[in-house]
């Protein structure tokens, strides 16, 4: 009898953190500082792949971390992560980080897109929940999460 294979939506793992920005959140020169900004980008692709797969999840790479502006103490900074693509394995997160106005408006500030391995008890790879594609901009995702990973098949035979 074959296994059932197993489907999630999108909308089934979207993550949001909140963070305001304090003093240790920030560098020598008074802005965020990109190390702790990738420490809440790899938080929030975590939770979105754990929710995703139902599994403990590890990081295996970090591709596209684009920072487009700066952010500032009181600054309030919002991530957001959604999956885009799913292996057998892994899963590709989306994550989206924006400064927050006290009127609402967000202003993008960074976009990664990380790649998480769902693992078993034995921190051995475990299969993941596939994801179902709903709208065309859910398929377009698809595709350039295809791209990136021919890419970082690529640059590892190049020995990167």
């Amino acid at each position: 009898m074959a296994e059932e294979i197993l489907q999630k939506r999108m909308e089934d793992s979207i993550t949001e953190q909140y963070h305001l920005l304090m003093s240790p959140d920030l560098n020598g020169s008074g802005r965020l500082f990109g190390g702790r900004l990738l420490a809440w980008i790899d938080e929030t692709a975590g939770i979105v792949g754990r929710r995703h797969s139902g599994k403990d999840v590890v990081t295996a790479a970090i591709d596209n971390l684009e920072f487009k502006a700066g952010a500032f103490r009181n600054d309030i900074i919002l991530l957001i992560g959604h999956i885009v693509y799913t292996g057998r394995t892994s899963m590709e997160v989306r994550v989206d980080t924006y400064v927050e106005n006290s009127d609402g408006m967000r202003h993008p500030i960074n976009r990664a897109y990380v790649t998480m391995v769902a693992v078993d008890d034995s921190q051995r790879p475990a299969p993941v929940p596939q994801l179902v594609l709903e709208t065309e901009v859910q398929k377009a995702e698809w595709e350039g999460a295809l791209k990136r990973k021919e890419l970082r098949k690529m640059r590892k035979r190049e020995g990167f």
